[in-house]
């Protein structure tokens, strides 16, 4: 009896624990660049998810950003075709125009592309094939932006994606694992010239500081800042819990919320409830930032009569008396 080798074994493990739980009915859809990440992702989807008794759909997005990137797009699709999927395609999207930088850019129309083909097969969940190397990049990007505990949370195991489950079942799987397993399975997995280009953050994290931490502090690294992520999340998840409560309690019954039962709480606990109540408001997320979050608290706990805090998406907020309420802009 063939011996399956590890980091196989590991990468169809994860998946598995992945779908563990999902709907009884519907296919999976993998999104599938042809890297060596989702590449030995599919692989193991393919190989799990019909002994599951469910069907699997895999999408490669084309972004349009390289030559020769709609035939990389079709031959991987091609090759999920040939290794069993029920369905594949690929879905061209348009990056120029949008807003924000490059990789942001492709990330949202990545993400776009995907949540329209999972509604089109009906897929009850998406899968991609980050990595634990992409989660410490991800906790040090974040470390250089100051993001703070939502940032150093990194990339969520699950998130909802217009809707549906977006799962990244190789949270706890290295990157080195993945090619290994690609080269074990006799894939051969295209290597994305933007990983190395030094134009972009990430690739200088990926190239530069992350194996400059490694030879500094060993190759433990990596696996400490992912676990990092993962316990910042749980205390994220407690202190939202908390947050949530506190909005509830907190709402004035004139409207808006009640500058001293706002005082009343932690800090930590206070700019949550803030930042939750303005995007409830409308205030874009994407450009809600902590500057916004202390204008709003300075309205609580350095009130002197000053004028109202706009926040992005044309919100805007003022104290009266005894409460912060929306105001009417223009």
């Amino acid at each position: 009896m063939a011996v399956l080798a590890p980091p196989v074994a590991a990468i169809r493990v994860a998946v598995r624990r992945a779908l563990t739980g999902l709907p009884s009915e519907g296919p999976v859809l993998v999104a599938c660049s042809g890297g060596a990440d989702s590449l030995a992702l599919a692989a193991a989807t393919v190989f799990v998810a019909p002994r599951l008794g469910r069907g699997t759909v895999l999408v490669s997005v084309d972004h349009g950003l390289q030559s020769g990137s709609a035939e990389r797009a079709e031959a991987v699709a091609a090759w999920a075709r040939e290794a069993g999927f029920t369905a594949a395609s690929v879905a061209r999207v348009e990056v120029a125009g949008r807003p924000g930088g490059p990789e942001a850019a492709a990330r949202d129309a990545r993400y776009e592309a995907l949540a329209e083909a999972a509604r089109q097969h009906d897929a009850v969940a998406v899968l991609t094939g980050h990595t634990r190397d992409d989660q410490a990049e991800t906790v040090l990007l974040a470390l250089a932006r100051g993001a703070g505990p939502r940032g150093l949370a990194g990339m969520p195991a699950r998130r909802e994606l217009d809707g549906v489950p977006l799962l990244r079942p190789l949270l706890e799987i290295g990157r080195d694992e993945t090619r290994a397993a690609c080269a074990v399975l006799g894939l051969n997995p295209w290597q994305d010239p933007h990983n190395t280009d030094p134009s972009y953050a990430r690739s200088r994290v990926r190239a530069d500081l992350l194996p400059a931490l490694v030879r500094a502090l060993g190759p433990g690294v990596v696996d400490n800042l992912a676990r990092t992520a993962r316990l910042v999340a749980a205390d994220n998840a407690a202190l939202d819990e908390l947050a949530g409560t506190a909005l509830t309690a907190a709402r004035h019954p004139d409207g808006g919320l009640s500058a001293p039962a706002l005082l009343a709480l932690t800090p930590a606990v206070r700019g949550r409830v803030l930042h939750a109540w303005a995007r409830e408001l409308g205030a874009q997320p994407g450009a809600l930032s902590h500057r916004h979050v202390g204008a709003l608290d300075a309205l609580v706990t350095a009130w002197h009569g000053q004028g109202p805090t706009d926040l992005p998406g044309g919100v805007r907020v003022l104290r009266r008396a005894d409460r912060l309420a929306p105001v009417a802009v223009g």
